[in-house]
Order: C-alpha cells, then structure tokens, then sequence
C-alpha cells in the first residue's frame, strides 16, 4: 500500500538566480529564458515516488530576496524544507543564500534543506572555486543545476523529496 504525504516547500535566492526557471524546468521540463521577476509567490506542485512512498513538494517559489525582509518569513510558515538557489557567476548569490538560510532556521528549525549552485551550464564564467563549493558542501547538500539544460535539477530536488520523507 502506498502512503501520499504533501509537504511545503520554498525556493529562497537572490533575484535573478533563477529559481522560477528551476521550478519550470522540474515540474513541467521546460525553460524559456523570458520569465518576468517574480512578485509574490507562485505555488506549482510535483509527484515524486520513493519504493512505496509517493511525496507531494508544494514548491512554493518565493520572490528574489536581496537582502531579506522580515515580512516575507510569514511565507516560510509551515515549510518542510527549502532549496537555497544561488547562481554560479555571481558569488555575492551564495552569500545571500547562507543569510536566506540562517533567517530561515529561526522561522522553521532545522528542516531538510538543499544548496543548488544554479546556471552550470555556464560553468566557464562562475565566480566560484572547488575549495569554495567544497566548504559549502561541508555544511550540508550542495547540488550543480543548470535549469536551462535540465543537469541536475531532477536530483537536487528528489534528494530533498528524500530527506523530506526520511524525517
């Protein structure tokens, strides 16, 4: 017998380091380089399969934070984990990413979390090093995406679909 759990889950980043583009590309396999800034939030939904175990992620893909306001943690209510999203070519994303993260452990705790090192496919002009991405990788899951190939983003998130239903 199959059990079905529906869990929240919101996409945190810098804007533009293509979050939207990441939840397209996961949900409906698509990338189009024409998406607008989101204002807000936007809600899509995603079956996933583990064995006997089917998981629902609400990805709720929240606006670019630049530097993060305290009205938008009421978003992060009720989330059971989050994929931190930043863009390789611009290091100053993972910075904001690690700030994203630590304002959301006092809104939701230590929930399942996961680093997505976004745009690999212009893994040329990152301004990221291994010694960097290797730190980073020491404090938790760090995964290397590129929406608008499709590298990558199936695994970031059913790794997290997995820590979801391992808690």
């Amino acid at each position: 017998m199959s059990t079905l759990e529906k869990r929240k889950v919101c996409l945190l980043g810098a804007t533009g380091v293509g979050k939207t583009s990441l939840v397209m590309r996961f949900v409906r396999s698509i990338f189009s380089d024409q998406y607008l800034t989101t204002i807000g939030t936007k809600i899509e939904t995603k079956h996933l399969t583990y064995g006997d175990h089917e998981i629902v992620l609400v990805l709720w893909d929240l606006s670019g934070e630049d530097e993060f306001q305290r009205v938008r943690l009421s978003y992060l209510r009720g989330a059971a984990g989050y994929l931190l999203v930043a863009d390789g070519t611009r290091r100053a994303t993972v910075e904001t990413a690690m700030a994203l993260h630590h304002a959301a452990t006092e809104v939701v705790g230590d929930v399942p979390r996961v680093l997505v090192l976004n745009k690999a496919d212009l893994r040329a002009f990152w301004e990221l090093d291994d010694a960097y991405e290797r730190e980073l990788a020491a404090h938790g899951p760090v995964f290397e995406t590129s929406a608008k190939t499709g590298a990558g983003v199936e695994e970031a998130f059913r790794a997290l679909g997995h820590a979801l239903l391992q808690r």
